[in-house]
């Protein structure tokens, strides 16, 4: 419940921003992520946060963290991961980046999560929309993220 309620908050802030500049401009790229994660041949409901700090035009580091409440049978998986972020070209946005993925239930346990992810930003007003896909690799296996992220930068 804790994170559900962090979740609302982020994306009442995240609307509620007064202090925005056209994305060519802007440093801070916050964004409230949902969409499906498929693994083991199941494809389960995902949402979570991102945050992006760009450098420069081509350059940004960030971290991702994701919920999947009904992966591994119930237990629940949390994500979080520390990207790089290349962008080369305007629109497109290139990670790769290491973390960790945690599992719920009755054994809870941790294990080493790397990321490689891409996403093609469309800008409306001051807001961006950014259709994402996401490979993670957890100990031998795979599993497929994809969805959408609304992203304010300021």
């Amino acid at each position: 419940m804790k994170t559900h309620s962090a979740l609302l908050l982020s994306a009442c802030l995240l609307a509620s921003s007064h202090c925005v500049l056209s994305a060519d401009d802007a440093h801070h790229f916050p964004g409230v992520f949902i969409g499906y994660t498929n693994a083991d041949s199941k494809t389960e409901f995902t949402y979570g946060i991102e945050y992006e700090y760009k450098l420069n035009k081509y350059w940004g580091g960030g971290f991702v963290y994701e919920e999947v409440v009904d992966a591994h049978h119930g237990d629940g998986v949390r994500i979080k991961v520390a990207q790089l972020f290349y962008h080369p070209l305007k629109n497109v946005r290139l990670g790769l980046g290491g973390g960790k993925e945690k599992i719920g239930g009755n054994h809870p346990h941790s294990e080493d999560l790397y990321r490689l992810s891409a996403s093609y930003e469309y800008h409306i007003g001051n807001f961006g929309i950014a259709p994402t896909f996401a490979a993670d690799f957890i100990d031998g296996e795979k599993a497929y993220v994809f969805g959408v992220s609304f992203i304010r930068p300021f």
